[in-house]
């Protein structure tokens, strides 16, 4: 259970990243940033996706971040 527990606490934070860099223009391909950014996209996307499929975004803003936080900051203090 303490293994799950370091997970969630670890993808929460590859999820705060997420946010954080969506903020920010793109970087020039083929810059270290770049390949950050590809991999934090790649670990978040596949959980991200189905969210946002259900939940629109208000006005500018993709809200489907939050919700995911929320419900793994549920399932944190539930390991916890």
């Amino acid at each position: 259970m303490r293994i799950l527990h370091d997970l969630i606490g670890i993808y929460m934070v590859v999820l705060v990243a997420r946010a954080v860099t969506s903020w920010f223009p793109p970087p020039a391909s083929g810059t270290p940033f770049a390949s950050i950014i590809g991999i934090l996209r790649d670990l978040t996307e596949p959980v991200l996706a189905p969210f946002r499929r259900v939940i629109p975004p208000v006005g500018m803003f993709d809200i489907s971040y939050i919700v995911v936080f929320i419900l793994f900051s549920i399932f944190f203090n539930l390991t916890g």
